[in-house]
Parts: structure tokens; C-alpha cells; sequence
């Protein structure tokens, strides 16, 4: 029944609660792709089909007694950097080897309580930290698009480029992920899915493996916009358990997804426009506005000043809070553990063997720009450049009601193309970093597709809590743009 890994989430919903087919052959449709795809994709690290089908016979009662609940019988894949109790979890790094958690993610939680199914954990960069899942200890994923007229491997984007690669295939019908800088909107960008990063405070991060605790927020990866509000809906929510947690209630996000342009005015953000950027992202950046004016949207110019500053202050405050939530991985308490002489060099062989190398880079720099004689010069300026951005965006949402940009530089490239360059790899974050920085929400949409065959999104970022507005507009340029052409189904083993 391969069909049934075709539809939408919103679809898959709909067609269990009238009966159509059930909760175990929709999970069985998904384990079946998991099991011919994703060993050419490397999407899952870890499958879990007999806890799925076990969850699915949950569900396929509950519907059966009319008990059903938001995502009663729904399969998704989690990426492995939520805490999933009696189920491994590694945030794909050697050095979390074989911790299996006693206790359950707030996120994966909520998900479980609204009756939905668990495929697997998700490949990803090792502890969140890259733009193309190329860090992973479990080998790269690879995106199931390709060039035209090119086998080349193409990367999915990062760190969520398991879960990205996941939806794009069919082999779930949603994703759990994760954005520190970028991590949700540039691999949907990257895989023509949607995804979005809530405010920062709108889900929580307990039970999610920290990399930067001031700009991780957890999202939803799906195929369409309505299924981003499905999922969101459920994910979202106060937490007592996370101080970060806001205490605001949860909107109907599905009920913004009608609301059109009418009224609405569009900023863009003349900084965006880089020195360099490709030809085909400002087109599409043209098309996109085009799609809204059309509608009736009011499109206004705006600067946002110190967007320039914005990549190099977050590669001072994401690296510094990673080398404080590292420090935890020693090798006496879970994880790998590599014996030493004594106990400083048990730390030093188990942190050597079980860090890969783009890790150990990030808490190079964090340790550096936190020591003594660099805190003021680097962090604490990095921390007044973050408020002048902050302000940028409250200025600009004063004359505004959204923000369109592209969502990334370029299209998908090809595995280590970009790798050995850490600089050129970290500017695949340019155009999401500012919103991490502000604690903002911001969505991708798939928009059209680059010169060489491959997607390409249109970011929108809106003011704090008001993700009803990115459903709203994302709705609008997705129904512009139309249902992007599939890959080519090359990944399954016959």
C-alpha cells in the first residue's frame, strides 16, 4: 500500500477517522519505505518498527471507539536529538553511545498523548551542530533529490537533514527537528518541505539534547503547510519543566491557513540582498513578492541594519553555550566512557574519542571567546550586537506585518563540496540567523526549483507568537507556487 505513504498528514488524519484504512497499514506502508529506502538515504539511525505497529494497534482501537485524538495513528520520525524513554538516543555523536533515557521528551510526550506513531530516531549533524548532516557519527544522509543529468549525492541541509530527507522521500509523515541557526528552515529549504521554527519559548526544550540554550527551539518538518500547523499545534505549549517555557496559549494554527493577504503589508529587508547572491534567488525573492502583491498584499521596504553582524555574534554565542552544555559528557556518568590514568585523563580520551571534529571546533571557539581577557571583547559583545538586532526586527514589525526573504544562499550541494571549508559552510545560515538571534519565528516554503533541477524556498519571519501569521502567508505562496515535482524514486531497493 505504498499509496499511503503518498498523502499529506492532513489526509492521513482524515482518511482514519472515516476508516479508510488504518492506523497499523498506514505504519506498516511507512516501515516498508524505511526498509527499501533507507539504506541508500541513511535517513533513520535507528527504526523502531515493532514499537511502532505496537503503538498503531493503540490507535486503531481508540479510533474504533471513536476515542480518536489530534494525531491518532500518525507515523512520524523523531530526530534523534529528543529524549525518547527506553529508546536510544545519541544526538548522533559517539560519545552518547548507547544511552538509552529513563524518561521522555516534553515534545515527543505531547506527540505520544496525541495518539501518534513512532518510526524511528532521525539521523542528524552531531549534536545539531552543521548545515548539511555531514557531522553525523552515523555517515552522512544523503537527500533523495538529485541535479539533472547528475548521480552526484546531494546533501539535505542540516542538522535536521535526516528528518528532512525523511518527509521529502516518504518515510514518515512528518518530522520532529530541531533550529539553533537554521536547522529546520534550511534543510525544508534544501528538500522542498516545510518547515518551521516557533518563537523561542512556544515549545519546550526539556528532554531535547541542548546545543545552545538561548537559541534552540524545536519544529515540526512536513510536507505541506497545513500539516506544519497540525503538528505545531500539538507540539506547542507551556512547560513547567523548562524555565524557557512561555506560558501563552496554544492558537488554532489550522484556522489561520484561510485568512489570505487582504490588508496585509509585506516587508523586505533590503539587506538580504547580499553581495554575490545567486541570479535565481533573487528571481524566485521577485516571484514571491509578485505572489503576494497579487493577493493583495501591500509590499513595504525595510532595513534591518544589523543584519551583517548577525552570522559572526552567532558563531561567538552559539559555540560558547555549546562548550558549557558539553562539559556534561565526561565519561563517568552515561555515554562512552575511554579509561585514563586517572580521572582528568579519562576526560580527555573519552571527550577525544567521542566528539567528532566539528564539535570539537565549536567548543574550541566557545572555550576561547569565554575565558578570561576574551569574555568582554567577544561574548559580551555579541550579546549587545544580538539586542541591536533584536530592536531591528521590533522597528521594522512597527510598520509591518511580515518579513519575506530568500531562506538559503544557494540550492542543495554535493557531499564535501563544501565541507572542508568551515566559513563557506556556515554562511548556508545567513538568511535564518537573525531570527534564532531574536527569538522569532520563521517558516520555509518550497517555491520553485533552482537552475539545476532541485528546490528551492522563500523564508517568512513574523513577530514573537504570531505564528498564525506565518501559516497564513506560508499558505499563500505555497498555493502560488504549486506542488513541487517529486524526486525521482532512486532510493529504493527492488
Amino acid at each position: 500500500m505504498s499509496e499511503l505513504t503518498d498523502i499529506s498528514l492532513a489526509e492521513a488524519r482524515n482518511g482514519l477517522r472515516r476508516k479508510e484504512f488504518s492506523a497499523k497499514e498506514i505504519t506498516q506502508a511507512h516501515i516498508d519505505a524505511i526498509e527499501t529506502g533507507n539504506e541508500a538515504l541513511n535517513a533513520y539511525i535507528l527504526p523502531t518498527p515493532k514499537l511502532a505497529l505496537k503503538t498503531a494497534e493503540i490507535a486503531d482501537k481508540k479510533i474504533s471507539d471513536n476515542e480518536a485524538r489530534p494525531l491518532e495513528g500518525i507515523p512520524l520520525g523523531i530526530k534523534d536529538l529528543f529524549c525518547t524513554k527506553d529508546v536510544r538516543t545519541t544526538a548522533s555523536s559517539h560519545i552518547l553511545n548507547g544511552f538509552t533515557p529513563t524518561y521522555e521528551s516534553t515534545i515527543t510526550r505531547n506527540l505520544w498523548d496525541a495518539g501518534a506513531v513512532m518510526l524511528g530516531k532521525l539521523n542528524c549533524d552531531e549534536f545539531a551542530m552543521g548545515s548539511s548532516n555531514e557531522t553525523s557519527h552515523f555517515g552522512n544522509v544523503i537527500s533523495p533529490w538529485r541535479r539533472e543529468g547528475s548521480n552526484a549525492p546531494l546533501v539535505p541541509g542540516g542538522s535536521s537533514g535526516g528528518s528532512a530527507a525523511a518527509v521529502s522521500a516518504r518515510l514518515c509523515l512528518g518530522a520532529t527537528a530541531t533550529d539553533t541557526g537554521g536547522s529546520i528552515r534550511q534543510p525544508a529549504a534544501l528538500t522542498g518541505t516545510v518547515g518551521i521554527k516557533p518563537t523561542y519559548g512556544r515549545c519546550s526544550r526539556w528532554g531535547v539534547v541542548a546545543f545552545a540554550s538561548s537559541l534552540d527551539q524545536a519544529g515540526p518538518l512536513t510536507r505541506t503547510v497545513h500539516d506544519a500547523a497540525i503538528m505545531l499545534k500539538v507540539m506547542s505549549g507551556y512547560d513547567p519543566k523548562d524555565s524557557t517555557s512561555v506560558d501563552l496559549p496554544v492558537p488554532d494554527f489550522e484556522a489561520a491557513l484561510s485568512g489570505g493577504m487582504k490588508g496585509l503589508k509585506v516587508g523586505i529587508p533590503k539587506e538580504y540582498r547580499m553581495d554575490g547572491m545567486p541570479e535565481e534567488i533573487e528571481t524566485l525573492w521577485q516571484q514571491g513578492i509578485e505572489w503576494l502583491r497579487s493577493e493583495g498584499a501591500e509590499i513595504i521596504d525595510v532595513s534591518l541594519p544589523h543584519t551583517k553582524y548577525a552570522l559572526p555574534a552567532y558563531y561567538i554565542v552559539a559555540p560558547a553555550e555549546a562548550s558549557s552544555n558539553l562539559a556534561r559528557y565526561d565519561g563517568v556518568r552515561y555515554g562512552l566512557r575511554v579509561p585514563g590514568g586517572d580521572i582528568i585523563e579519562q576526560y580527555e580520551n573519552t571527550r577525544s574519542a567521542g566528539f567528532g571534529p566539528e564539535v570539537k571546533r565549536r567548543v574550541l571557539i566557545g572555550t576561547y571567546v569565554l575565558s578570561a581577557g576574551y569574555y568582554d571583547a567577544y561574548y559580551l559583545k555579541a550579546q549587545k550586537v544580538r539586542t541591536l538586532i533584536k530592536r531591528d526586527f521590533e522597528q521594522a514589525f512597527e510598520k509591518v506585518d511580515v518579513l519575506l526573504t530568500p531562506a538559503t544562499p544557494g540550492p542543495a550541494f554535493a557531499l564535501g563540496e563544501k565541507s572542508g571549508d568551515p566559513i563557506e559552510m556556515y554562511l548556508n545560515d545567513i538568511f535564518t540567523v537573525p531570527a534564532n538571534m531574536s527569538g522569532l519565528p520563521g517558516i520555509s516554503i518550497p517555491a520553485g526549483l533552482s537552475n539545476e533541477g532541485t528546490p528551492l524556498g522563500l523564508q517568512l519571519i513574523s513577530r514573537a507568537f504570531d505564528e498564525e501569521m506565518l501559516f497564513r502567508v506560508g499558505k499563500v505562496i505555497e498555493d502560488a507556487a504549486g506542488i513541487l515535482s517529486r524526486p525521482e524514486d532512486w532510493w529504493s531497493i527492488t
